[in-house]
């Protein structure tokens, strides 16, 4: 008979399971064009042009969504004093009068178009990217992949260090091309309008768009989502893909698995750095798949948070149990990796965009395990960050990833490492990929 809490165990697990720039001259169109992200979906299956893109929101759709905000419809405070019953009323209510009132959409509106900025429809769907090639002739190429509730916003501050390294520390040598799409459904990229857009078919998207922009040497990085789409790059091994990158990777054992799912304590036999990755596993499994249950299994029902910025933003704060804590601090005034523009500047992305529903759809699309290992035989590179959802041992990556080439365990940083540690992750990525240039 199934107790209670192995009953929620098995339900929790379950749902893992099946969930969890170029020169005008250089493209084929040249037009600057002014694209709403609504009228991304069309189809144009023979057109492979890459036109150039900016996003400018209306005054009318900022000031209604400073008005929705203002006119939220509170519900009563929780009944514990901890996080325990989820996104605190505190915390919204002071998120909440800053975006209404301080928040300025139009400073990262105005840093998003001075970037170069494109789309191109690829299998149907028009993909979104930001694109900025480095100065040095000799820059590695890396498409960098985010995940949710993450967007694009999430890689800025890592464009600039990566493609510029002589300005921030490092030497030519360096020096990257970065491509950072937008998955589909997600951001300025089309919503997909047939089934099937999983981390596979993303995966070979991605690859399409590489070798669409003259690539033919590349490397792949991501987190969340944009490692299980990374991880499908690896396995599908592209012609010019020369290895990953990943800040949460899919590399926990068989064994480790049955015995979380067995809902069992942490096996005798695990080293210091394996019993807390244990620890983290039983723990977010226990507690933290609440939003990647309800995605999973009914992603459309979701019209709250696509109608109310107050219910958008709380949910995607309520991603891990770490970056809330992390985010509830900002707002109380603390200095973190993150600011409070930051994190507003993610939602207000999803809520111009109207994606809250169209990203959950990943959730329902996949079927892919995210933390078993998908038998990656490229070389692989690992960041291991403390608050990450679980901090991979290295004796984890090494089973899971035979061609490990890099491998770094930090002392600080979670879930959104290229946004909240940025130099940290691009000091990663400048060792991990060194021996593949």
């Amino acid at each position: 008979m199934l107790t209670n809490s192995n009953l929620s165990r098995l339900i929790a697990t379950t749902a893992l399971l099946i969930v969890t720039g170029l020169p005008m001259s250089s493209h084929a169109e040249t037009a600057a064009t002014t694209t709403p992200a609504a009228d991304l979906s069309m189809k144009r299956p023979d057109d492979k042009s890459i036109r150039q893109f900016q996003y400018h929101a209306t005054d009318e759709e900022l000031a209604d969504l400073r008005r929705r905000i203002s006119a939220t419809k509170w519900p009563s405070q929780e009944l514990v004093k901890d996080d325990t019953q989820g996104v605190q009323r505190e915390t919204m209510r002071k998120l909440a009068a800053y975006w209404s009132t301080d928040y300025d959409w139009r400073r990262v509106e105005a840093k998003l178009n001075s970037l170069p900025q494109f789309v191109t429809n690829i299998d149907g769907v028009d993909i979104h990217f930001i694109h900025v090639k480095s100065k040095n002739k000799n820059a590695l190429p890396m498409i960098v992949t985010h995940g949710w509730p993450g967007s694009i916003i999430e890689q800025l501050k890592i464009i600039d260090p990566l493609t510029d390294p002589t300005a921030h520390g490092g030497t030519e040598a360096d020096a990257f091309d970065v491509v950072i799409p937008s998955l589909p459904g997600y951001g300025f990229s089309g919503k997909p309008t047939e089934l099937g857009w999983e981390p596979g078919r993303i995966a070979r998207t991605w690859a399409e768009l590489m070798k669409r922009l003259g690539y033919t040497k590349y490397v792949a990085q991501g987190g969340d989502w944009g490692d299980a789409v990374t991880e499908q790059m690896g396995v599908q091994a592209p012609a010019g893909l020369l290895g990953i990158h990943t800040n949460m990777p899919g590399a926990v054992p068989d064994e480790i698995q049955k015995s979380l799912d067995a809902n069992k304590p942490a096996p005798a036999n695990l080293s210091a750095d394996e019993k807390r990755a244990y620890g983290q596993l039983d723990f977010f499994y226990e507690h933290g798949l609440a939003y990647a249950q309800e995605m999973t299994a009914r992603p459309q029902t979701l019209y709250g948070v696509e109608d109310s910025p107050i219910g958008l933003a709380s949910w995607m704060l309520d991603h891990d149990a770490k970056s809330y804590q992390l985010i509830a601090r900002v707002f109380d005034g603390h200095e973190e990796g993150l600011t409070r523009d930051d994190v507003l500047d993610n939602v207000t992305l999803y809520w111009l965009t109207n994606t809250a529903v169209s990203s959950a759809r990943l959730y329902w699309e996949n079927k892919l395990a995210f933390f078993a290992p998908k038998d990656v035989k490229l070389p692989v590179a690992v960041s291991a960050f403390p608050d990450e959802l679980y901090q991979a041992p290295e004796s984890w990556a090494k089973q899971a990833f035979p061609n490990l080439i890099y491998y770094n365990r930090h002392e600080k940083g979670g879930h959104f490492a290229a946004w909240e540690q940025p130099e940290a992750l691009t000091s990663d990525l400048r060792a991990a990929f060194n021996s593949l240039r």
